[in-house]
């Protein structure tokens, strides 16, 4: 007997082997997401909508850094589509999944490094960090880059979840940031 939603019969099939879809997002979808944390110059975003990577610029962005998995940008188009706007010099990717598990410096650290440097080298820059929905990977790297910059894990973690409303700060991931500053983990240069 087939249950609906049980699992049983050949629905399951169907939604077992269905592909998903790549993450879309709508109208407007990251651009109006997009939370400054205090006056750290740093904001926290999810993946911008592509026909409003031009206009980041018209809120102060000046930098990006793009956390979304190398799949991710190329099949959303939207890393091609900030190099293109800002240049390829100020934008940085750091190409990460989103499992929950810790994620390699390799894949993260040079852009940490990136978005610390220009934020102490030039006043007046403004680094966007985003992912897909600006929840998980984008605010552990604007947590890095916090901790890299002087702020204690209790700083960063408040600046960072009081001002991105749905962040959350993944125990693993806060995990391999805190090696990687004290030296246990290391990233190729």
């Amino acid at each position: 007997m087939d249950i609906p939603g049980s699992g049983s019969g050949p629905g399951w099939r169907v939604r077992a082997f269905r592909a998903p879809g790549p993450v879309t997002p709508g109208p407007g979808a990251g651009v109006a997401s997009l939370s400054w944390i205090g006056g750290e110059r740093i904001a926290v975003g999810g993946v911008p909508a592509a026909g409003s990577i031009a206009g980041l610029a018209s809120r102060g962005v000046t930098h990006v850094v793009n956390c979304r998995s190398r799949e991710e940008a190329l099949l959303g188009g939207d890393l091609a589509a900030e190099r293109a706007a800002f240049g390829v010099a100020r934008v940085a990717h750091a190409p990460m999944r989103d499992l929950g598990w810790g994620q390699r410096p390799r894949l993260w650290a040079r852009a940490v490094l990136f978005a610390a440097g220009v934020l102490d080298d030039q006043l007046e820059a403004r680094v966007l960090i985003h992912c897909t929905a600006g929840r998980r990977r984008s605010p552990m790297i604007a947590y890095a880059v916090l901790r890299l910059r002087g702020r204690t894990a209790s700083e960063a973690a408040s600046l960072v979840l009081s001002y991105r409303t749905g962040a959350q700060l993944v125990p693993a991931y806060i995990r391999s940031v805190e090696r990687w500053l004290a030296g246990e983990l290391t990233a190729p240069p």
